[in-house]
C-alpha cells in the first residue's frame, strides 16, 4: 500500500536530529525541543523484539512536548515490524523509520541495520507490512553502501527496490559501512563521506524525499546541503552542541532563545523527573553541552558533574545545585565579556 499521508506534515525545510544509542533519550528530547520548536526528533533505535517481548511502556513512552517526532525501529521480520508500527502509531508517534544503517556486530546477529542494504527485497517486504499496518509516514535510514557493495549504482538499486513499495523517504548516511573489520565509531569516522552520491541520488530521483546524513556541524554546511536535497539530519553535533539547534531556527525566521532562559524551562522537568525516582546524573549528562564553544562552557560541566551532582537524593537540594551552576556560569561569562 502507499504511503499516502507524506513527510511534509513537517515544517520545510526538514531539519532532523538523528537517533543515536543512549543519547537521544526522552530526556534529551525534552530538551532538545526547547531550542527549536520544528527540528524532527528521533528516538534511539528500539527493536521490535524489545518492544513485543520486553517493557513496551519503557520504549515506547515520550512527553507530548517531543512532537514532531519518529520512532526508529530495528528489525527484519515484516510482521513484527507491522506490530510494532501500529502500536507506534496508537502511541503517538509521527513517523516510523527503519533502521538499515546500523553497523554494530550485536545488530549483525540479530539481521538488523546496514546488514539489510545486501537484501533490498526483504527490506521493501519489511516496509510495505510496516505502511500496510498504519497511516503514518514510513521511511527508511540507510547507508551509501556496505562492504562489497559500495557503487552507486548498488544504492540506486537499493533505494528503486524499496521505492517500490510506495515509500518516498530516505534518510541516506554518506558513508559506507564496512561492517567486517570496523567497529561502529570507526565506521561514523573512517570511511569518507561522500555527499556527492546523496546529490545524485536526488538529481536521479528527483520525486524521492531526500534527506543527508553525516559529519554535518554547522547551519552553513546545513544551507550548503539543502540546495541540493531536500532535508538534513545532524547526529553529534546536536548532542554536544545543542544551541546549534537554536542557530538553525533562522532557517525558519525564529528569534534565538537564551541558554538561561532555556534551563529555567528545563528546570520543572528535571524537578518532575527526579521525583519519579530518576538519578539526577542520567538528565544532567544531556545538558552538559548547553555553554559548548563559550568561555563559561567548562564552570558549566564541572558544576553539573561533580560528585554532588551524581548522588543529590533530595529534589530541593539538586535543584538548588543546578540553579547554582547557572549563576556561576553566568557570572563566568560576564566577568569574560568585560
Amino acid at each position: 500500500m502507499t504511503n499516502i499521508k507524506n513527510i511534509e506534515t513537517t515544517k520545510s525545510p526538514r531539519i532532523s536530529v538523528a537517533p543515536m544509542m543512549d543519547w537521544t533519550t526522552k530526556d534529551y528530547r525534552y530538551f532538545a525541543r526547547l531550542f527549536n520548536p520544528n527540528v524532527v526528533l528521533y528516538t534511539e533505535m528500539v527493536t521490535t523484539g524489545a518492544i513485543i517481548h520486553g517493557d513496551a511502556p519503557r520504549h515506547l513512552n515520550f512527553n507530548q512536548q517531543e512532537h514532531p517526532i519518529v520512532l526508529q525501529l530495528g528489525g527484519s521480520d515484516p510482521k513484527e515490524l507491522a506490530t510494532c508500527s501500529k502500536m507506534a502509531q496508537d502511541w503517538g508517534y509521527d513517523e516510523i523509520n527503519l533502521n538499515v544503517g546500523c553497523p554494530s556486530d550485536r545488530v549483525q546477529n540479530n539481521k538488523i541495520g546496514a546488514c539489510l542494504m545486501a537484501e533490498p527485497e526483504l527490506v521493501a517486504e519489511c516496509i510495505a507490512s510496516m505502511q500496510n499496518a498504519v497511516q503514518i509516514p514510513v521511511h527508511v535510514k540507510h547507508r551509501i553502501g556496505i562492504d562489497d557493495m559500495q557503487s552507486y549504482e548498488e544504492m540506486l538499486h537499493f533505494v528503486d527496490t524499496v521505492a517500490q513499495t510506495g515509500c518516498t523517504h530516505f534518510v541516506v548516511h554518506a558513508r559506507i559501512a564496512l561492517l567486517k573489520g570496523l567497529s561502529p565509531k570507526e565506521n561514523r569516522e573512517v570511511p569518507p563521506l561522500r555527499y556527492e552520491d546523496v546529490y545524485r541520488l536526488k538529481q536521479d530521483r528527483p520525486h524521492l524525499f531526500i534527506e543527508i546524513n553525516g559529519g554535518i556541524k554547522t547551519v552553513a554546511e546545513t544551507k550548503t546541503h539543502l540546495e541540493h536535497v531536500d532535508g538534513v539530519m545532524i547526529g553529534r553535533e546536536a548532542y554536544h552542541n545543542p544551541y546549534l539547534l537554536a542557530e538553525l531556527g533562522e532557517l525558519w525566521n525564529l528569534d534565538m532563545p537564551d541558554r538561561f532562559e532555556i534551563m529555567q524551562q528545563m528546570l520543572p522537568y528535571i524537578q518532575q523527573r527526579l521525583a519519579e525516582g530518576a538519578p539526577l546524573s542520567i538528565i544532567t549528562r544531556h545538558i552538559l553541552g548547553l555553554f559548548q564553544n563559550l568561555p563559561g562552557a567548562r564552570k558549566w560541566r564541572q558544576a553539573l558533574s561533580g560528585g554532588n551532582a551524581k548522588t543529590f537524593a533530595d529534589v530541593e537540594q539538586a535543584i538548588d545545585n543546578i540553579q547554582a551552576a547557572m549563576k556561576r556560569t553566568e557570572d563566568y561569562l560576564r566577568e569574560a565579556q568585560l
